[in-house]
């Protein structure tokens, strides 16, 4: 028992160490506590599906465990000589203070809750696995409000949001939001519902409050602002990513980030984005700086600091602006770029940052005609050959060097069909949003079967209105329709 008590007290003070998790996992399998057992195995992820698959000798996990431990025990060392050097001075001031009042139990589900059944885990050593501030900090930092999304469901991504709301050095509420399934993407609804908030008080106490009336043997309280706060939150996060992904695009090209706003907002053909919202004019300054930290730390040989390097994007894969362990760098939501995936067996066009579908379209395509694989958004037109209404509606965006263009039609019956020579076709309100949406440089991939057919078009669009100077009366474009 001796083990798995400071392996508790370990993963406590490092959750995202999931050798640890899988170690502790195995002390509760060898203790008979199968339930522990499995909570563990789940939080160590592939690194239990590693080894329960491997023949890994018995002798070489103990060497790791012994490691660990040792080191977990000579930092608990190094805090308790630290206290005993002040333990006469505390006590000397408890002398001229009143008693204290102790706070009522919060019957929330707490960390230690979740690790800890209160008897056998040393309280000095739970003690050390919680971050606290001071009184000064407590009296100048309220809680934050902060938000995200993860899949609705999904107990690994809920248990690593939890873990880095407890690290975070600040009190913070959080909420969270609920995505659904659909094969293996993560669907960006409007107004996702909320699902639970996580609260960690000027205490360092952490409580987590489930607002799902089939998982909670309680009646939720009120959620009506806090739904109110989420659609604005979400609203936000469209808004950023967008502006987050054109400077990834504009750096891709340019080998540096644009210096001010008017560089993404150029006329034809520098119009990387087709207008800024009065947020990102706002949030501009705060997302290059974010964005240059992450250059200065791939320069530096941080692998996770390439910013030409793809991110998991999404709630469900790691953090951003309002998500939880947030930081003082502006990092929206959505951390990756944008991208088009193109579905010719459903007809679909979809938006996407890593595994999460913002928008998903009906489109119309040409069957063999239109081919598959990978393009880059090289022109964005606004009425291209100078017409709203022709052949190519009121927006064009060329696909790479081709003939291939993703664009409005004046045929609007032939969306979902096979009708067009090679390109793919929107109506008008889908291909406008579009082009508000995308930036050039926007990588498109065109293949079969990899969408799912429910369309995901929002009643209220992104800010899409007239951009000016952004047609091209220099060149008559030629593409297949």
């Amino acid at each position: 028992m001796k083990n798995s008590q400071h392996l508790k007290a370990y993963v406590q003070m490092h959750p995202d160490n999931k050798m640890a998790w899988y170690l502790l996992g195995k002390e509760y399998y060898k203790n008979g506590q199968q339930g522990k057992a499995n909570y563990c195995y789940n939080q160590a992820g592939e690194v239990y599906e590693a080894f329960e698959h491997s023949k890994v000798p018995a002798d070489m996990l103990r060497e790791y465990e012994d490691g660990l431990l040792k080191v977990a025990h000579e930092r608990h060392q190094s805090k308790l000589r630290k206290r005993r050097t002040l333990v006469a001075l505390v006590l000397l001031l408890l002398m001229f203070l009143p008693p204290a009042v102790s706070p009522e139990a919060n019957s929330g589900i707490t960390l230690e809750s979740l690790l800890d059944d209160g008897k056998d885990v040393p309280a000095q050593l739970a003690a050390d696995a919680q971050e606290t501030v001071t009184e000064e900090e407590q009296r100048d930092q309220p809680p934050k409000l902060a938000f995200t999304a993860l899949a609705a469901g999904d107990a690994a991504a809920a248990s690593q949001a939890f873990a880095g709301i407890v690290q975070s050095k600040s009190p913070v509420e959080t909420a969270i939001l609920g995505m659904d399934r659909s094969g293996k993407w993560l669907i960006w609804k409007k107004k996702l519902p909320l699902t639970a908030t996580v609260v960690k008080n000027e205490n360092g106490r952490t409580v987590y409050q489930s607002y799902d009336q089939a998982r909670c043997e309680c009646k939720p309280p009120e959620s009506g602002e806090l739904q109110k706060q989420a659609a604005q939150w979400q609203e936000q996060q469209e808004q950023l990513a967008v502006l987050w992904s054109a400077m990834r695009a504009y750096k891709s090209s340019k080998g540096k980030l644009p210096q001010s706003l008017k560089e993404l907002t150029g006329a034809f053909p520098g119009n990387w984005l087709s207008a800024a919202t009065p947020l990102m004019k706002e949030k501009f300054a705060s997302l290059r700086a974010s964005a240059a930290d992450s250059m200065s730390k791939q320069q530096a040989g941080r692998a996770d600091g390439d910013l030409n390097k793809e991110p998991q994007a999404g709630a469900g894969t790691g953090g951003g602006a309002g998500a939880a362990g947030e930081t003082a760098q502006e990092i929206p939501f959505f951390n990756g770029s944008l991208t088009i995936i193109v579905d010719k067996q459903n007809h679909r066009l979809a938006v996407t940052s890593g595994s999460v579908i913002l928008r998903n379209y009906a489109v119309g395509l040409g069957g063999d005609k239109t081919p598959e694989g990978a393009f880059t958004i090289t022109d964005k037109v606004v009425n291209p050959n100078g017409h709203d209404n022709g052949e190519f509606g009121s927006r064009g965006m060329q696909l790479s060097d081709s003939n291939y263009a993703i664009h409005g039609t004046n045929e609007p019956e032939s969306i979902g069909k096979d009708e067009s020579l090679g390109c793919i076709r929107m109506s008008r309100k889908d291909v406008e949003e579009l082009f508000a949406l995308v930036p050039r440089g926007t990588k498109v991939q065109i293949s079969k079967g990899v969408l799912p057919e429910e369309l995901l078009v929002p009643e209220d669009r992104f800010p899409s209105g007239a951009p000016r100077n952004q047609t091209n009366p220099n060149k008559v474009y030629h593409w297949l329709n």
